[in-house]
């Protein structure tokens, strides 16, 4: 399996395979678990639980762009060329869409920006997000 930059969805079966090839590859991996939920509340702790943060996110506050900031930050401290995250159980739920719409967009926006040497003082960092939603595995365009 190719472990490809960008964010994309795929199949519950085959985050394993990459998680396996990640490790094979020495790259850094990370899974989300937002136990089926995707609100505001689940992904924050999810993403506090799991990924690096820099600086570290506050417990009270739960604002989008504090946490795209502070993951961002984080995976560039890794000072590694590439990192891997999977988040198993991601799915839109009802009156959350909103909530996990923000969620891709911060993933999406974090790829973008890492891989490019102007905002990463010459040192990109390719991430690969791989989301498996309980229905289908298709690629989101625009990754």
């Amino acid at each position: 399996m190719v472990i490809d930059p960008g964010l994309h969805e795929v199949s519950a079966t085959d985050i394993l395979r990459i998680l396996n090839e990640a490790a094979g590859q020495g790259v850094p991996a990370f899974t989300l678990s937002t136990a089926g939920r995707t609100d505001r509340e689940a992904f924050f702790k999810a993403v506090q639980a799991a990924l690096p943060l820099d600086p570290p996110l506050g417990t009270v506050r739960m604002v989008w762009e504090a946490l795209a900031d502070s993951l961002w930050g984080g995976l560039h401290a890794l000072e590694t060329p590439r990192v891997v995250i999977v988040w198993p159980d991601a799915r839109p739920v009802a009156g959350a869409q909103g909530d996990f719409e923000n969620a891709l967009d911060i993933l999406r926006d974090m790829v973008t920006t890492l891989a490019e040497a102007q905002y990463t003082r010459g040192r990109p960092t390719h991430v690969s997000v791989y989301t498996a939603p309980a229905t289908n595995s298709r690629q989101h365009p625009g990754a």
